[in-house]
């Protein structure tokens, strides 16, 4: 299998995993709440936790291929803090602002998954400079004894706290000076640094020769995901719900996610590599498509929040008469009273809309970048 093959079958993945991004962003704005209370909710919440573990862990990946294409750690590492840095600054504006549609920053600002994936390229420009087996046990020791940031972080003086809340959550309470804005940590360095570092070291394995990388994805891949149904089974076991609580399956299901736990990584993670093998032998219309958001992910997701914004207010101006535009001015965080939500048939409906919006202008901007390899475009 040659090179741009084997990329391809990551961009598959990582386009699948981009399109069940909207679900959840499409959901924000419908107002259905983040799991419950029923089925249909969960899975739909559910399905999209697989998003940002891949997210993180593939551009660790991209970045160790980027690196082996050019051959020179140095062009790397400034690569990688410039392209950080940058995805810092476009959270703080273009994504804060494709969120709420204001400039308003009294309320709060958002440090969210973008802002996380930039410091994390960051710090990985330091960790280049280690041999990759270095790199991905150290990412792995991270994930494995996270909570021992917590304990730290626990000790620290007051005063302290706050910084390290953007570490690992302490419950600290975050602002901009003592009577600024209050600073919404929702992505924590630990531990997704620690998934970024795996999956550079996992670009080992995807330039393996083809049989054996499939080998290894599939062991590695099936190994954490038969690892997570025995730790999972094991704790719905030995802590039985009350009566009321939901059946097993959905607290085997129901992982924690802020901050990432070792039990949900093991959850996602381990599904999307095992994937990998079937990637790289899909072909067919679908499979096009995916590669096609795949292999432009950034400008995806620049592009999509805006458009699942405003195509959600156009939704609501014609059921209700009114856009509700004010609901959105602290999106992503919204609250919608339960009467007034859409049901889901609406919130996949305006799903596949907005999918298919993304569709041609993502395909016309993966052509001019693939003509374009250097400058601005190597960082969108």
């Amino acid at each position: 299998m040659t090179a741009r093959q084997r990329v391809a079958s990551l961009d598959i993945i990582r386009g699948a995993v981009m399109v069940l991004m909207a679900i959840d962003h499409v959901r924000v704005y419908s107002g259905v709440p983040a799991g419950g209370p029923t089925l249909g909710i969960f899975f739909t919440r559910w399905i999209t936790h697989f998003c940002a573990p891949a997210f993180v862990f593939f551009a660790g990946t991209s970045a160790f291929l980027h690196g082996r294409r050019h051959d020179e750690r140095r062009a790397l590492s400034r690569y990688l803090v410039t392209r950080g840095l940058m995805l810092v600054l476009l959270e703080l504006t273009v994504i804060r602002a494709s969120w709420t549609f204001t400039v308003d920053y009294s309320q709060f600002i958002l440090a969210g998954v973008i802002w996380m994936l930039g410091w994390c390229m960051v710090l990985l420009a330091g960790l280049i400079w280690l041999p990759t087996w270095a790199i991905g046990a150290l990412g792995l020791v991270v994930i494995l004894f996270q909570n021992v940031f917590g304990l730290l972080g626990g000790a620290l003086p007051e005063s302290c706290r706050q910084v390290w809340e953007f570490i690992y959550p302490v419950g600290a309470e975050v602002r901009l000076g003592q009577d600024g804005p209050a600073i919404a940590v929702l992505y924590t360095i630990v531990p997704w640094i620690g998934v970024m570092a795996a999956g550079y070291a996992f670009g080992a394995i995807v330039v393996c020769e083809p049989a054996e990388r499939r080998r290894l994805c599939l062991r590695i891949g099936l190994s954490a995901t038969a690892l997570f149904l025995v730790l999972g089974g094991l704790a719905v076991f030995m802590r039985p719900g009350p009566p009321d609580a939901p059946p097993a399956i959905i607290r085997l299901l129901n992982q924690q996610k802020y901050p990432a736990s070792q039990l949900f990584l093991l959850m996602t993670l381990g599904p999307t590599i095992a994937l990998l093998p079937l990637a790289e032998r899909a072909g067919g219309q679908v499979a096009n498509v995916l590669a096609t958001f795949g292999r432009v992910p950034m400008f995806y997701y620049l592009l999509h929040i805006p458009l699942i914004h405003a195509t959600a207010l156009v939704v609501w101006l014609i059921r209700d008469g009114n856009a509700h535009a004010e609901w959105f001015a602290t999106a992503p965080y919204v609250s919608i009273p339960p009467a007034q939500r859409w049901g889901l048939p609406l919130l996949y409906l305006v799903f596949v809309i907005v999918v298919a919006a993304l569709y041609p202008l993502c395909r016309w901007y993966g052509r001019v970048k693939a003509t374009r390899p250097r400058g601005w475009m190597q960082y969108i």
